[in-house]
């Protein structure tokens, strides 16, 4: 990735913010890094913009802190009650799709979490613990949009540490204004009318922990337009999913993932990214658990390339401007990936 000199003075910029996918403009402001915000020089002295020896905040009643938490929250929970798109799991593929979706200023995105921090299971290492997250390209087209930089080599990127890359995108992600995070909100069941998944079905994560504790406690709803279903393999908040499509007899089976092979494993997981029922999409290992794929282990590609490939399904089922309508503008690496082939890859 290119890392472009530091500009002398401040520099605000209109550029024109592009798919990887080839997608339309979208107007963004950026500021350009000025030698002051950078690392500091060894040869003046670190400062703070105030006096630490006598620091002291303005003053606050405890009741307007309580007041401006829950006139936010249940205000997001009145606007998002019916929205355009809800995308259950907030992992690499999930935030890799909300953060395509949110592009088109016009769709509104509702992430629901089941835990207090996203990011996924993996995203915010790399495999065994390690720290580094390794995307075989033309992926890292992907880190290139979101801001994340890396070591390049031959065939594929290093990102030096998987949080890196975690953390840039749920800061692109969450300063967008169309979309809101619903986070240690578990997605219980899914609403289903007249063969169509019509929105999810939502509960506190730490209730849906306990049914089995305490008395009845129901849950709420989310309407949408499309579902998608980025919930991961399977596991205790895992492929839920396709789990429910398979308990409610929507679909037949869920196979499970097959065996690591890391190269057909990343091809097939972009490939077989689908609207598997109408009205829910899904991406990410999921897509393993439903159609019998390999898992790939420790690389990340296909969980970005997945969600985007999901967010531009979503746009198609919406009406909206989209990359799949016309595979001749696909990167040429991803026409394979729009095929939406229903193919069963053998490990």
């Amino acid at each position: 990735m290119a890392i472009s000199a530091l500009s002398t003075s401040p520099v605000k910029s209109l550029l024109l913010e592009h798919s990887s996918f080839l997608g339309a403009a979208i107007p963004i402001t950026r500021i350009a890094i000025t030698p002051s915000a950078a690392a500091p020089s060894r040869s003046r002295s670190i400062s703070a913009k105030y006096d630490l020896q006598s620091f002291q905040f303005q003053p606050i009643r405890e009741s307007v802190v309580s007041r401006e938490m829950t006139r936010r929250y249940m205000t997001d929970m009145i606007s998002y009650a019916d929205t355009d798109v809800v995308i259950v799991g907030a992992g690499s593929a999930g935030l890799s799709c909300a953060f395509e979706l949110s592009k088109d200023p016009d769709v509104r995105v509702a992430i629901v979490e089941q835990s207090v921090s996203p990011g996924g299971g993996g995203a915010w290492l790399g495999g065994q613990l390690f720290s580094a997250m390794v995307v075989r390209k033309p992926a890292h087209l992907f880190l290139d949009e979101v801001g994340v930089s890396y070591d390049e080599q031959d065939d594929y990127v290093v990102v030096p540490h998987a949080a890196l890359f975690t953390s840039t995108i749920l800061s692109r992600v969450l300063s967008r204004p169309n979309v809101k995070l619903f986070n240690a909100v578990a997605a219980e069941d899914l609403i289903v009318k007249q063969g169509r998944v019509a929105g999810v079905v939502t509960n506190w994560a730490l209730v849906s922990m306990n049914h089995d504790t305490q008395s009845c406690m129901d849950p709420n709803v989310m309407e949408a337009k499309v579902v998608v279903s980025s919930c991961g393999h399977d596991g205790p908040f895992g492929a839920t999913g396709v789990k429910r499509l398979k308990g409610i007899g929507m679909i037949d089976e869920v196979p499970g993932m097959k065996a690591l092979d890391m190269n057909a494993a990343e091809d097939a997981i972009v490939r077989l990214t689908r609207e598997v029922v109408p009205g829910m999409i899904v991406t990410g290992m999921e897509v393993a658990e439903i159609d019998g794929a390999p898992r790939m282990g420790p690389t990340f590609g296909a969980m970005m390339i997945s969600g985007q490939k999901a967010a531009h399904l979503a746009l198609k089922a919406l009406g909206r401007p989209n990359e799949l309508d016309d595979a001749k503008k696909i990167q040429p690496e991803l026409v394979l990936a729009s095929s939406g082939g229903g193919d069963v890859v053998d490990a």
